[in-house]
């Protein structure tokens, strides 16, 4: 068996979906389970529409879920013309609709939304692609069956940033997926959405669904799990940014979820680590161009001080300076210990005997992590920072490489440099205006620079 999971751009319309029937045909043979994302960008729509109905926007609110309907409604009978189901399902899509109406109606009157009420919008986009493209399938004579992720996906009730049950997804996956796989059908499901206990509904945060999709994956037991995008696989850069980005054709686990964490585009940052566990390759392939080589992520790969940059804008510094950190056994606990209350993750860190610096990704609860950090020592914040990955499995066999990232950058000032306890990542901080410049320079100095 292998999870075959296509992201919003690979199922964005009805010509899109035809090109993931066209790929899941070719493997057949290798027992698919299909994850699917919500159409491109309907995830954005759905949380504008539960945002604008809550501020009292109510009826631009109720233009955008109409405008969703017919989106969903006209890719639905682009792809099921002459089909029997086709008006069920169309019956079946603007419920929900009616239904997501009523509820912006419900969010208008409170004013407010709670992480339970997004969830419960944001799966929507999850939910329908997922029965779409399981019709699709039937429509061209292939044994598809849509299971409800809900019944799947089993996680704790942390809304809109669930983490998943791995022993309740295991059995779920052996019950709801796998026998439908052993009698020849392909089981159509939406990523990104869950449920707990009670089955309420959940989502693993955004860009959930690649996690989604590794989760079945070491559920099952699954031989590969492949990624579908809309690049030919993971890059040396954000090809965005940097227009010369090449091809990495084979990646480490450690590297790819390193370049993840640090800002790469392809895959979501839990991506990986189901699959490390369970030791399945995972590769990233192009629907729009499925005979390129794409990338194969996996234990091993030849050993390189450079495998690839990223960059990372909007994070925000933090520093804490006191001079009772010095030969203070626990101070460092009791400062992190901040963090974690208000479920902040730190993405760097540096220390000397009396001051810590940290990056954080996430700012929304910075004025209360300021207010509890004050009682330490004097704090600053910098609210405009960026971040440099310099990735690779040799960076730190010899100071060459970290020389040479350094050097490339020139006049740029560096405020923190941190090499991983890996020692496969170092990271510069940047001031965020400096990213994108930095990134070239790096690049042109590793990639596009003769040695």
């Amino acid at each position: 068996m292998i999870v075959c999971k296509f992201g919003g751009t690979s199922v964005a319309d009805a010509t899109a979906i035809g090109r993931v029937i066209e790929i899941i045909d070719g493997k057949r043979n290798l027992q698919p389970v299909v994850v699917v994302s919500a159409l491109g960008g309907a995830t954005n729509v759905l949380l504008d529409i539960a945002n604008k109905a809550a501020n009292g926007e109510l009826l631009t609110a109720l233009e955008l879920v109409e405008q969703l309907r017919d989106r969903h409604l006209r890719e639905a009978t682009a792809l099921l013309q002459g089909s029997s189901e086709a008006e069920e399902l169309a019956l079946d899509i603007s419920a929900t609709f009616d239904e997501l109406a009523h509820l912006a109606e419900a969010f208008k009157t409170l004013g407010y939304l709670t992480p339970r009420s997004l969830d419960a919008v944001a799966a929507i986009g999850e939910l329908l692609s997922s029965q779409i493209v399981a019709a699709a399938f039937r429509q061209r004579g292939y044994p598809a069956v849509f299971v409800d992720a809900r019944d799947v996906m089993r996680t704790n009730d942390f809304f809109t940033k669930a983490e998943p049950d791995v022993e309740g997804i295991r059995q779920a996956a052996l019950e709801k997926l796998v026998p439908h796989v052993q009698q020849g059908r392909i089981p159509v499901m939406g990523g990104f959405v869950g449920a707990t206990g009670a089955r309420v509904t959940t989502t693993l945060g955004r860009g959930g669904s690649d996690y989604s999709a590794s989760l079945i994956g070491a559920a099952i037991d699954a031989t590969a799990i492949e990624i579908w995008t809309d690049v030919d696989g993971m890059l040396t850069a954000d090809p965005r940014v940097i227009p010369a980005a090449q091809l990495i054709e084979r990646i480490s686990f450690d590297e790819a979820a390193e370049l993840a964490a640090f800002g790469a585009k392809v895959l979501h940052p839990a991506t990986i680590a189901p699959a490390v566990q369970r030791g399945i390759p995972v590769y990233v392939f192009n629907s729009r161009n499925p005979k390129a080589k794409g990338t194969m992520i996996a234990f091993d790969a030849p050993r390189l001080p450079v495998r690839a940059i990223a960059g990372k804008r909007a994070t925000t510094m933090v520093k804490l300076r006191s001079s009772r950190m010095l030969l203070a056994p626990g101070f460092l606990r009791r400062v992190f210990e901040v963090f974690e209350t208000h479920r902040t993750s730190v993405d760097v860190v540096t220390t000397s005997e009396v001051s810590v610096s940290v990056t954080l990704d996430d700012a929304s609860n910075l004025a209360a992590i300021l207010q509890d950090l004050a009682a330490f020592g004097d704090v600053s914040v910098s609210p405009r920072a960026g971040l440099l990955a310099i990735v690779g499995a040799g960076i730190s066999d010899s100071g060459h490489a970290m020389a040479k990232a350094v050097a490339a950058l020139g006049d740029i000032p560096v405020h923190m440099a941190s090499l991983s306890a890996t020692g496969i990542n170092f990271t510069l901080v940047i001031d965020d205006e400096h990213v994108v410049p930095a990134m070239q320079r790096l690049h042109a100095t590793f990639f596009e620079t003769p040695a």
